[in-house]
This record gives C-alpha cells, sequence and structure tokens, in this order.
C-alpha cells in the first residue's frame, strides 16, 4: 500500500485536534478590574512620565537636608548652607544678593536674608505633599464610610447624610478657611503669644484638618450612588438572605466593587489640596515664617520676579510640574478604569 505523499491530507481523530484549543481556553483566566486597569496603566506613557515626576518630588522632599548638604562651603560665610540662617553678609545695601548661583548656592540666595534658596526650594516641597496626601486620605475615609451609610441604609439616614453634603458644598470654602484660620490661631494663643514656628505649626495642621472637612462631600455623594445601585443587584440580596451582617456586606461585597471611583477621586483632590495649601499661603491664611513653603515663597517673591527672578521660578515651575502631574495621573486612573475608553 503507497504511503500518503507530503500533499496528502490526512484524518485527525476530532478528539486529537480539538484538544490544543481546549488546552489554549485552559490557560486563559479572568482578570479583575483592578488587573485590567493596571495593565493598562503600564502601557500609558503619560501615566508613567507623569509617576516618575511626582516621585522624583517625593524623593527631594524626603532627602532634601542630603541634597543641600552637598553644596560646598561659602567663601563668605565660611558655613554650608540650610533654609533657615540667613547671610546678611551677602546682602547688599538695597536688599539684593550680591552672589549668583555657584557651587555653594545652586539657586542663589534670597533677597534681604541671604537663605539658600535651593535649600528652602527642596524642603518646602514637604508642607505641600504632607497637606496634600493627609488631607486626601482623611477625606477618602470620610466621603467614602458616609456614602457606604447613606447609600446602603437609605431613609433617615440618608437624608440626614445628603443634606449635610447640600450643606457644606452650599459654603464659600475659600472665604471660610480665611476667616477659620486666624480664629483657630488666637484660640490656641490665648494664653499668652505665640513664636513663629508655634505659629506656622498650629497653621499646619489646623490646614490639614480643614481641607479634609470641606473635601469629602464628592466622594461621599458619588459612593452614594453607587452604593444605591449595588445594593439591588443579587449578589448582595443573596447576602442579606442568608444572614450576612451588615458590616460585612458592606465591607466584603459591595466595597471592592467601587475601588476605581475610590482611587480616581483621592488621586484628583491630591493636586487640587496642593493648589488650596500654595493659595492659602500666597493669601496669607497659609503657613508663615520662617516655615519654608513654595506657596509662601511665591507670595514673597512676586514684587521682585523682575529684578531676582531665580526667587520665584524655581517654585512656581515645582508647584506647578507637581500639580500638573497628579492631575494628568489621575485622568490616566480614571481612563484606565473606565472600560468605554481607548486611551
Amino acid at each position: 500500500m503507497p504511503e500518503p505523499s507530503a500533499g496528502t491530507l490526512t484524518e485527525v481523530p476530532e478528539e486529537e485536534a480539538s484538544t490544543p484549543a481546549r488546552e489554549h481556553q485552559e490557560v486563559r483566566t479572568g482578570r479583575s478590574p483592578g488587573q485590567v486597569a493596571w495593565a493598562r496603566l503600564k502601557k500609558d506613557k503619560v501615566a508613567i512620565v507623569c509617576f516618575a515626576i511626582i516621585v522624583f518630588f517625593i524623593l527631594v522632599a524626603i532627602f532634601a537636608p542630603l541634597l543641600y548638604s552637598l553644596e560646598s562651603v561659602d567663601p563668605t560665610t565660611g558655613a554650608k548652607a540650610d533654609p533657615y540662617t540667613t547671610y546678611t553678609k551677602l546682602i547688599d545695601f538695597n536688599g539684593l544678593p550680591e552672589v549668583g548661583t555657584s557651587s555653594a548656592h545652586w539657586l542663589g540666595v534670597e533677597p534681604r536674608l541671604g537663605r539658600d534658596l535651593f535649600a528652602r526650594w527642596a524642603i518646602g516641597a514637604r508642607p505641600s505633599l504632607i497637606i496634600g496626601f493627609v488631607a486626601a486620605a482623611a477625606s477618602t475615609i470620610i466621603g467614602v464610610t458616609l456614602g457606604l451609610i447613606a447609600g446602603y441604609l437609605g431613609g433617615i439616614a440618608d437624608k440626614i447624610i445628603s443634606w449635610v453634603i447640600d450643606f457644606f458644598l452650599s459654603l464659600p470654602i475659600l472665604l471660610l478657611v480665611l476667616a477659620i484660620v486666624p480664629i483657630m490661631q488666637k484660640s490656641f494663643a490665648a494664653s499668652g503669644d505665640l513664636t513663629a514656628d508655634e505659629t506656622s505649626r498650629i497653621r499646619f495642621f489646623v490646614l490639614i484638618v480643614i481641607l479634609f472637612i470641606f473635601g469629602w462631600m464628592g466622594l461621599a455623594r458619588l459612593v452614594r450612588g453607587e452604593v444605591k445601585s449595588l445594593r439591588e443587584r443579587e449578589f448582595v440580596q443573596a447576602a442579606r438572605a442568608i444572614g450576612v451582617p451588615t458590616r460585612q456586606i458592606l465591607f466584603k461585597e459591595i466595597l471592592p466593587n467601587l475601588v476605581g471611583p475610590i482611587i480616581v477621586s483621592a488621586s484628583i483632590a491630591v493636586p487640587a489640596y496642593i493648589t488650596y495649601e500654595a493659595t492659602l499661603s500666597y493669601l496669607g491664611a497659609g503657613l508663615v515664617e520662617p516655615t519654608a513653603s513654595w506657596g509662601r515663597t511665591i507670595a514673597d517673591a512676586q514684587n521682585l520676579f523682575a529684578t531676582y527672578p531665580l526667587w520665584l521660578w524655581p517654585s512656581v515651575i515645582g508647584l506647578s510640574l507637581l500639580v500638573l502631574a497628579l492631575s494628568l495621573l489621575g485622568d490616566s486612573i480614571r481612563d484606565a478604569f473606565d472600560p468605554t475608553s481607548r486611551r
């Protein structure tokens, strides 16, 4: 019997033919929304660049003392620069610096006081980042908690929380903050006068408290609406039918389905709070001397930006880059969790 040629078709049993396809199907596994979003984020070049910028500023804030210690010794003062020591020897009779950028002062020195500008720029990133991230975390916790309660329980609880949300949203936040900060400061100073360091420390914590107290309403309203739709789903109704405790339903059944909106809201809140801190410091209701802050530096340098631009522009560029990177990263996270987005 002749052997089949190379071009002859041979019959393959149906079970053997379907085996590779079946094995291929078994390898494929489902992915959670978080895994899908992470896979999309890793391919988003804008998100990667923005994340690198944010990490850069975080490292600058953490290692600020190490960075300005790399500057060389000033030949006039015989000392290394730091953010708080003033050197009037470096200033002329008009208050302008007599030295420019050098190995001892990478960004020059501050007019009128002679403090090192690079040291103050590096250490000035700390208040913005701490206030932004702490206030965003606190407002997220409050917003998620109240949103879960209002959306799941409904009834009187929903009406009360919704009324509180509407009340806070109707308030002029900026005007209230400008009024509350000095009032809180005076209440702490009832026993006597405060030093500049004590004043700045009090304002630091007051700003954090005010920002998260007035910043949770948007997320709470979002979570409330999502929970109202989720509580009617089959898996929640089944859990309630078999007697699963309410706390377990909220935190193990409903909350995991809200991870995407919560992360997006928090990522957008951070740059908003950083901008608020800089604005309040610029308006005089934020941090005060001698605490280094980008907003405080911008307020002090606005009148000399044409004469001595090195005083103004590093803080402006740093604040703008940080806020822009956080905002764009928040947009990328939102697009990654949005199944209809093609980004």
